[in-house]
């Protein structure tokens, strides 16, 4: 047993790759103890910024609802004409406090309501889909991309290792290496809840939808030799856009949107919906107007109002819920338990994570920084005797599905046109401009370059041709690229 992988106890780990479900399409088993230590310990490895989505910056606004969406869901700040305030925080994934904004990354979106039923949070990116289905493989990915150990430097091997083993990041890491992975400003992208969620309407019917946030500056990109520059010029050039456009007033703002499926139709739909890897097909379903939010105030203090934010998948409101998406399940244990550990476990005290909506108070009490409290008759137990706060199912309005199955470790199901390289490859062919084409080939020879493993460059050139043969022709071309005598892993 000496390659075998242990838990900190020394246990043998079943898998690396998926969280124990019932079934393949079935709810994540909070007993899954590999899966809890896994994230409990990545989210302890930083003190105090944010292990990914570190750097960041971000600024207050308004929600204001402009149709009627409420046969799909009872949720108040969904309703026609209501109006919340939101906070929003863009951010890189890979690099730390001090790294420039305009490295190629993925953008964090994380979106807050302010609810007249609590705080509900949205927290994507600017990409609809990620690099991974299942968040067992979430601390593996973020270290691929962070800073080795022994040098302290990040590695192009390591990140083509993980992302050439894990062919599912294809079609993430298409958007990455593409226009979407450098942005004129904060201001110029768009925004995704990635995830798969549930909306319940008032009469109890089910759907699952998918949010978009469509910039009204437009989707504009930045030169690759532009980002490069502005680097070395200005590291918080995205976090210096944002502040100055809202201070001259030029307030910039999202428009709302949804795609709605069925409940019952996403058990036959051609991908499938809860793998986060995967989009819906506007052609399918095509996207459903909500309202818009615009951001009209900057904080007054960064660190108060943008460090101290603490955004969860957890915080959710009547008439939304989760869905069988694996990442998802996984992200709302990961966030509140980083949160915890980052700020405190009275975070939801601090001012910017209050909800603006009345709270009665619950039974967890004490613990540090605590400084709300229930009066002194109230008692600190429940069940009571004594006429105080009780759960309430109905108000609660929780969704859920059906599952039932043997505890196993899989992946989703496959649905009738799912594949790894699938939607990887219509994003190239059928999106990409010849531009933008020509960018990407540009891009990817750059992290050819980088790359120092034979079996690496071999995999990397795998990866790419499965994506689009003559995608992979070309790139082949444009290096020179000989396999390796010895393509250990190559699709694997």
């Amino acid at each position: 047993m000496t390659n075998v992988s242990t838990t900190q106890a020394g246990a043998p780990i079943p898998s690396h790759t998926h969280s124990l479900t019932t079934g393949p399409d079935g709810i994540t088993a909070l007993h899954d103890r590999f899966l809890v230590e896994k994230l409990a310990s990545f989210n302890r490895e930083r003190v105090p910024e944010r292990n990914p989505h570190a750097k960041g910056g971000g600024a207050f606004g308004e929600f204001v609802v402009t149709e009627d969406v409420s046969k799909y869901t009872k949720a108040a700040v969904f309703q026609p004409g209501a109006t919340s305030e939101v906070l929003l925080r863009f951010s890189s994934v890979a690099g730390e406090q001090g790294s420039p904004d305009t490295w190629r990354d993925v953008r964090g979106f994380a979106l807050r309501f302010y609810t007249t039923e609590g705080n509900y949070d949205i927290v994507g990116n600017n990409t609809p889909i990620f690099f991974i289905r299942d968040g067992i493989k979430f601390p593996d990915f973020i270290h691929s991309q962070k800073r080795m150990g022994a040098s302290g430097l990040r590695n192009a091997d390591a990140q083509w290792d993980f992302w050439t083993l894990s062919p599912e990041s294809a079609h993430q890491v298409t958007y990455l290496m593409g226009d979407r992975g450098l942005s004129k400003s904060w201001r110029h992208l768009n925004g995704y809840g990635s995830h798969t969620f549930q909306w319940v309407n008032a009469e109890g019917e089910r759907f699952w939808v998918k949010y978009h946030f469509e910039s009204r500056q437009g989707v504009e990109l930045m030169e690759a030799e532009d980002a490069e520059r502005i680097a070395g010029q200005d590291a918080d050039y995205y976090r210096r856009d944002l502040f100055e456009a809202i201070q001259r007033e030029e307030f910039p703002t999202w428009d709302v949107y949804v795609q709605v499926v069925p409940y019952e139709e996403a058990k036959t739909y051609r991908y499938n919906i809860f793998d986060m890897t995967k989009t819906i097909s506007k052609k399918d379903y095509p996207r459903i107007k909500v309202g818009h939010f615009t951001l009209n105030r900057n904080p007054q203090n960064f660190f108060a109002e943008i460090e101290q934010a603490a955004f969860s998948p957890s915080n959710l409101v009547p008439g939304i819920d989760i869905s069988p998406d694996k990442m998802l399940m996984a992200r709302t244990f990961a966030y509140p338990d980083q949160q915890r550990h980052r700020i405190g476990a009275n975070y939801n005290q601090l001012p910017v994570n209050q909800p603006k909506a009345s709270v009665t108070r619950n039974y967890q009490h004490e613990g540090p920084m605590r400084y709300e409290f229930n009066g002194a008759d109230v008692p600190v137990y429940t069940p009571n005797s004594f006429g105080t706060s009780e759960a309430d199912p109905i108000a609660a309005g929780e969704g859920g599905w059906e599952t039932d199955g043997e505890l196993i470790r899989a992946a989703q199901t496959l649905h009738s046109e799912d594949g790894d390289f699938v939607q990887a490859g219509i994003l190239y062919r059928e999106v990409f401009t010849e531009e933008s084409k020509e960018r990407f080939l540009k891009t990817l020879v750059g992290q050819y370059q980088a790359l120092t493993v034979p079996v690496i460059k071999d995999r990397f050139m795998w990866y790419w041709t499965s994506v689009d043969s003559d995608l992979g022709a070309k790139l082949i071309d444009a290096v020179g690229h000989v396999a390796s005598a010895d393509p250990v892993g190559v699709g694997a």
